[in-house]
């Protein structure tokens, strides 16, 4: 029985000692490298005698924050990713949620955690030619039970205030597991890494290296912003997996990158965090048709994702591309007014329930009691639900379709509306790029900002879309923009377009 995710990196050291584990700006470190990184780490926190305690790493995404998480782990403690480029307030904040004893951070970043933070700093350049206890470690192993966190990953509260969600070293095998058992991923992959390590994506790309022998190529940002140059870095690296966010395949499907050069060794690609429109991955299934396309869904609450779909059969660009089915020991629930189980083609809120679902949101109580609640379909013992806020429906074929986010259901002249309808509904149109709808709740008005070459014709726009949604979901101030903003976690950044609109 497994209860540690570094038991997968055990085992593929004693499989694959030598084989690259991470390559990283042109440096490649070894499983066995990794390993023996990790025990010197874990035998200096253990020095420390600490226990399920959360350890900032301020390391930029790299190989060296993966030794971090493998040595922190390797310890009994969890590890908490902080992004190097956040503001220091947003730091400060998500470290005096932790009140924890001990961050980990490398050189070049010691002088500007130091200024914020006042308790043991590591730096990691200092101890990696450290001798290790192994006795000390194999104990610290040996007494985890699979209950324990492994990391905790902030996202944003609604008071200002990051909320830390505390995943389990449970939830990560059964989901790697279930990821490798499906997809049948091997030691032969190699895994382009997109995701930032703050971003609760990234943990597939990390533990299916650990779990599987898979190299992990940490693909350079600036790759991302030039589709050409991230096409030639994919067949100069031989890059086989991608699990990456939406925008990235939209940005790529926009510039039309496929009519010149291919992706040759690519054979996976998977995406979640955001609604993949059929008019873009038409695209890629176009002109990639041997790769396989995954959508999975799922809040950082759960473990990555709790539902997959493999996409097997042809869609219209106009078509919503489903969520799918439950991941194995995943359950999904869509109810209805937080009361029954929708029938077929009703919509209702997504709830999951199994050891997938994260232990609560560190240091605060509350926050933990009011998302995760007891299951009301079951009132005959404790049973721990998570209500997602995602709006969708199961269709005739028992595939979950999304619908948009709770909070982004509007009222609108008497009519409920789902902002993500009047998105997909525009993203099927050849002239859009992409788009962003936000509701001007002081002035009462849907607001489209698009990205295009060129002007929207008025009375074309109006005409096709007309054909897809109602009179009344018609957006009616439009906003045309060079391109669409980002956040960190490479998704449509909302906030952004909604503070444009309602201040």
């Amino acid at each position: 029985m497994q209860k540690n995710v570094i038991e997968y990196l055990i085992r593929t050291v004693s499989l694959h000692p030598d084989k690259i584990a991470v390559h990283d700006m042109g440096t490649e470190i070894t499983f066995n490298q990794l390993y023996m990184a990790a025990c010197r780490i874990a035998s200096r926190i253990t020095s420390y005698n600490i226990k399920n305690t959360p350890i900032g790493v301020y390391i930029p995404k790299g190989y060296k924050a993966i030794q971090a998480f493998a040595g922190i782990n390797m310890s009994g403690n969890f590890y908490v990713p902080l992004d190097t480029k956040s503001p220091d307030t947003r730091i400060l904040s998500i470290v005096n949620v932790l009140d924890s004893s001990l961050i980990i951070t490398d050189r070049e970043h010691y002088e500007k955690i130091y200024s914020i933070y006042h308790k043991t700093i590591i730096v990691i350049e200092d101890i990696l030619d450290d001798m290790y206890d192994i006795h000390s470690v194999d104990m610290e192993l040996s007494t985890q039970i699979d209950a324990d966190p492994v990391y905790s990953i902030f996202t944003s509260g609604s008071t200002g205030i990051p909320k830390g969600v505390v995943i389990s070293h449970r939830g990560v095998i059964d989901y790697i597991d279930w990821a490798v058992e499906t997809f049948k991923i091997d030691s032969t992959a190699t895994i382009g890494n997109q995701a930032p390590f703050y971003f609760d994506n990234s943990t597939l790309d990390i533990y299916l290296m650990y779990a599987t022998g898979a190299t992990l190529n940490i693909i350079p940002e600036e790759n991302f912003i030039f589709p050409t140059k991230l096409i030639d870095y994919l067949n100069d690296n031989k890059i086989s997996f991608v699990f990456w966010v939406p925008f990235v395949l939209i940005n790529v499907a926009n510039f039309k990158i496929f009519d010149i050069k291919l992706p040759l060794y690519l054979k996976d690609v998977f995406f979640a965090g955001e609604v993949m429109p059929n008019k873009h991955l038409n695209y890629w299934r176009k002109h990639l048709p041997q790769c396989r396309y995954v959508n999975l869904y799922g809040p950082t609450e759960i473990t990555v994702d709790c539902t997959y779909y493999i996409v097997g059969r042809a869609f219209s660009d106009d078509e919503s591309l489903p969520i799918g089915f439950a991941c194995k020991n995943s359950d999904v629930l869509i109810l209805v007014d937080g009361k029954r189980e929708a029938v077929v083609n009703e919509q209702g809120e997504l709830c999951v329930r199994g050891t997938s679902l994260a232990l609560g949101y560190y240091n605060d109580e509350e926050k933990t009691r009011q998302a995760f609640v007891q299951n009301p379909l079951n009132t005959h013992y404790p049973e721990t639900i998570y209500c997602t806020g995602d709006i969708v429906y199961r269709n005739e074929l028992s595939e979950i379709i999304y619908v948009g986010r709770k909070d982004s259901q509007i009222k609108h002249n008497g009519y409920r509306i789902e902002l993500g309808e009047i998105e997909t509904a525009i993203l099927s149109n050849h002239i859009v790029d992409n788009c962003c709808v936000i509701y001007n709740f002081t002035q009462k008005k849907i607001v489209l900002f698009y990205q295009s070459n060129e002007e929207l014709n008025m009375a074309e726009f109006r005409k096709f879309i007309l054909t897809h949604i109602p009179k009344y979901m018609m957006p009616s101030e439009y906003h045309r923009i060079e391109s669409i903003k980002q956040n960190n976690n490479g998704k449509i950044d909302r906030l952004f377009y909604s503070k444009q609109v309602n201040g």
